[in-house]
């Protein structure tokens, strides 16, 4: 077999066991039962277990960001890119739920250099996100309206909103990814489509 293939199955089990066992408790050994090869074979390919486990968070941020990419056909209405760029980060996160726990929980929680190599995917995502905002906006001929300020400060409570949500939709039975894209679709695009025709709310009213 291939070193580039073994590595990948190597890295899927690795994946599949941080994401249910979480990083401290999951061994070596496990993943190396799982992936069908000898522990010092694991050791050989992918170093440290601490290495190991970045190579899977790299490797499946960049999985998840490219999903949301090529569903956000450029082609289409922003409120569409926003759409495809939902379902698709919801699919994606539905069919991958351990690659998911590994990004969202595990390299969250356990420090340095982990949390860092999610800073690095989440920046990317917003700041895809904070162009289907613009795009929004030069559509509906405010571009001056939304400030640069703006439209990251809403991308950046958008992918939020986005995380939180795919893990719950993960845990609750029931719930497609098709449902929770709508939800957070139809919380977040109805108040920025406010936002864009130029009405934004204040206590003492909208202004």
């Amino acid at each position: 077999m291939p070193r580039a293939v073994r590595e990948q199955q190597m890295m899927d089990a690795a994946v599949q066991t941080f994401g249910q066992r979480g990083y401290r408790a999951a061994s070596m050994d496990e993943i190396a039962e799982l992936a069908g090869v000898s522990k010092p074979l694991v050791y050989l390919y992918l170093n440290s277990k601490e290495d190991l486990f970045t190579a899977c968070i790299r490797r499946e941020a960049q999985a998840l960001i490219a999903a949301v990419r090529d569903a956000a056909e450029p082609d289409l209405a922003a409120d569409r890119q926003l759409w495809a760029g939902l379902l698709a980060f919801f699919t994606h996160t539905a069919e991958h739920p351990d690659a998911w726990a590994v990004l969202h929980r595990q390299a969250r929680t356990h420090g340095e250099p982990f949390a860092a190599e999610v800073v690095v995917m989440r920046d990317e995502i917003v700041a895809f996100v904070s162009l289907l905002i613009g795009a929004a906006a030069r559509e509906t001929h405010r571009a001056d309206e939304l400030a640069e300020r703006d439209v990251m400060a809403l991308a950046q409570a958008l992918v939020g909103a986005a995380e939180s949500l795919a893990g719950w939709a993960n845990e609750t039975p029931g719930v497609s990814a098709k449902e929770a894209a709508g939800t957070l679709m139809n919380f977040a695009w109805q108040g920025l489509g406010t936002l864009m025709a130029g009405e934004r709310w204040s206590p003492a009213g909208k202004v």
